[in-house]
């Protein structure tokens, strides 16, 4: 099992160093990305996700942070660095993780390690805070991913996730015609209602908010006779309805292609 899942995590070093798709993934990633993206951008969906983990993350002065899959750097990674008694970023890429240290060079209490989380060389642990932007998915074996955070977070720790799901029927219809063929399956599993519900299990849920649930039908406007402000309009309110009413529906959550978790280990 360990040698597999090596060989998995070797396989997917490759893939992020390189970025080479077949066909498929070509293909799916341009349909998904062509479709969402002018929507994506023009309602700032990622800036409003990464806004609402800079509050929930709030003041990191004097703490230890782990940037679980950090690759070269997201979004929040240089607040942390720069912000935190101890910042700890990890990837596989050896290259991603050159380039971090890279950017890091001037904070003497950051560094990047290009290494596997669940491996036994990776020894850090006690960490305030794990903060994982597009990661947590990748981990086939939930069940040892959640035992491995909370080994590593200290009491009272917290995790900030985000991650894509399957928990809406017509986005699993879809994702499950395409899996067979994408050249990253076996490193992608999108969140599941069961893998939702074993974080709940686990952790105490702070709080939560989706994205692309009733908005991900944007494009269906295009098939209307109204103007482009109008369906821009119409989008955006869906989105926003999405944000406010998925973090306290978990019908409306589990719509969601896309979803945030605050998280905090029990005692």
């Amino acid at each position: 099992m360990k040698n597999k899942q090596e060989e998995i995590n070797r396989r997917q070093k490759e893939f992020y160093q390189s970025f080479k798709k077949n066909f498929a993934t070509k293909l799916w990633y341009s349909l998904r990305n062509g479709i969402l993206t002018k929507f994506r951008k023009s309602v700032g969906v990622e800036k409003v996700v990464v806004q609402q983990h800079y509050d929930w993350i709030g003041n990191v002065k004097g703490k230890k942070v782990l940037d679980l899959g950090c690759f070269m750097g997201n979004s929040l990674s240089m607040y942390l660095a720069q912000n935190a008694e101890e910042y700890i970023g990890i990837d596989l890429s050896e290259k991603a993780i050159e380039h971090l240290n890279s950017r890091l060079k001037n904070i003497p209490s950051a560094n990047g390690y290009a290494i596997d989380f669940l491996s036994n060389e990776f020894k850090e642990k006690d960490f305030d805070l794990i903060y994982a932007y597009a990661v947590l998915h990748h981990f086939k074996d939930v069940d040892e991913l959640i035992e491995k955070l909370n080994e590593k977070l200290a009491p009272k720790g917290q995790i900030v996730s985000y991650d894509p799901t399957t928990t809406s029927k017509p986005v699993w219809v879809l994702r499950s015609l395409y899996r067979p063929f994408q050249s990253d399956k076996d490193w992608e599993w999108p969140f599941t209602e069961r893998t939702i519900s074993k974080f709940e299990k686990s952790f105490n849920i702070l709080d939560r908010r989706g994205t692309l649930g009733k908005s991900k039908w944007f494009f269906l406007l295009n098939l209307l006779p109204i103007s482009e402000e109008k369906r821009m309009e119409k989008g955006r309110k869906w989105h926003e309805e999405d944000w406010e009413k998925s973090r306290g529906s978990r019908k409306r959550f589990l719509e969601c292609m896309q979803v945030s978790l605050f998280m905090e280990k029990k005692a």
